[in-house]
């Protein structure tokens, strides 16, 4: 047998930057940025995508990266700023994603050049994918305009869009070339926005460090009432967390573990039944509540600590059912997305499960019976809460 084999690696390395208006002309975090990446001979282009809800927040934002753009030498703004759906339209409709495919060739978007997605994590997420995906990959900076993005999705590696009605089927593991995250952003978030961040944050915390669960928990009230200072505490923290976690054994996941999704077989699969009218931060969190019960039923986790979960998640806002998670006659479509789990994993079943607050444990086969339990005790206890109250 005859054969040539080949190895090779290949090192990526971006920043995560956090400022606030990043657009003003005093703040050169952006412009130092482009200024240190520039190489001679070659004309660096900048095309900006934009999130509808964030232009439309900020309505003098595509102005104000004109004149933030004019101080900066040797780099030519595109005027033309793209702007796009926000939420999970963004990731639901393939038409978007050629928008921004035609913007980059009609501008003429190299891979000298820089494709900027201002946004929450759907637009960030569709607007990586087509820098991707386009002459094999051009420059990409993302600027998260949301709690989850700025502390989860807009930080890590991950781009895609949603595909026969599945979360995520096309995508990419292509690192962006820099993240900066701009408080001033928060500002303007709705509450649910603001709070549907959070989860993500819990799902870090109960996996990987209990010492930040335990902060979450004595400053649940502050973080529900948006006091920015604890928000910028949990952003920070979470996206250290995550960037740890990249930086391990398997970023790009050509295994079968996923650590990271905590509470995520069943939040993506209730996000696609209920046709993404629910926030993916408010479905993790559902997720989280469910699992956590399944690992107490199964004798993983103390009962004390699995309600100390569920009064955490509360405090910050989130409920902990929805209608779609109800059994009839001990089925539920909600179970297809252990199937669908499956086959993102590559064919193997490995679920994140919780023995400590701070400590998970994977598992390779769920129990049905004891996931209809779980749902059912968690109605039980919403509807005891609600008696209390």
């Amino acid at each position: 047998m005859e054969f040539l084999q080949q190895s090779f690696s290949v090192k990526f390395d971006y920043k995560v930057y956090f400022t606030t208006h990043l657009f003003d002309r005093a703040n050169d975090t952006l412009s130092s940025f482009l200024k240190e990446r520039m190489e001679e001979g070659t004309i660096q282009k900048v095309l900006f995508v934009l999130d509808q809800g964030v232009d439309e927040a900020h309505p003098g934002l595509k102005q104000g990266i004109q004149d933030y753009f004019e101080t900066v030498d040797n780099i030519h703004l595109i005027l033309e700023t793209l702007v796009v759906p926000g939420g999970e339209e963004a990731k639901n409709d393939e038409s978007l994603l050629y928008q921004v495919i035609d913007a980059v060739n009609a501008h003429g978007i190299d891979r000298h050049s820089y494709l900027v997605a201002i946004g929450g994590g759907a637009v960030l997420d569709m607007v990586g994918y087509a820098a991707a995906i386009s002459h094999r990959g051009v420059r990409h900076i993302r600027i998260p305009t949301t709690v989850l993005s700025q502390n989860d999705s807009g930080v890590g590696v991950k781009n895609g869009v949603n595909f026969y009605r599945k979360k995520n089927f096309l995508g990419t593991f292509a690192p962006p070339v820099a993240v900066f995250n701009d408080y001033h952003f928060l500002t303007t978030l709705s509450d649910l926005d603001w709070r549907s961040g959070m989860s993500e944050a819990v799902k870090v915390a109960l996996i990987k460090d209990a010492s930040f669960f335990d902060w979450i928990e004595h400053n649940a009230t502050m973080l529900a009432a948006r006091d920015m200072g604890a928000m910028k505490y949990l952003v920070k923290r979470c996206a250290a967390l995550h960037l740890d976690h990249i930086a391990g054994k398997d970023p790009f996941e050509t295994g079968s573990s996923r650590p990271l999704d905590f509470g995520h077989w069943s939040a993506h699969k209730l996000e696609a039944l209920a046709d993404f009218s629910i926030r993916h931060g408010e479905a993790v969190a559902i997720g989280i509540a469910l699992d956590t019960v399944y690992s107490m039923l199964t004798k993983r986790l103390s009962e004390a600590d699995a309600r100390r979960i569920l009064v955490v998640l509360q405090n910050l806002g989130f409920p902990l059912q929805h209608p779609l998670l109800k059994f009839e006659e001990g089925n539920s479509p909600l179970l297809d997305g252990l199937s669908e789990f499956r086959e993102h994993l590559g064919g193997k079943l490995t679920i994140m499960l919780l023995i400590a607050i701070g400590t998970g444990e994977e598992v390779h086969e769920m129990n049905e019976k004891l996931i209809r339990e779980s749902s059912e005790w968690l109605e039980r206890y919403a509807h005891e809460q609600t008696i209390r109250l």
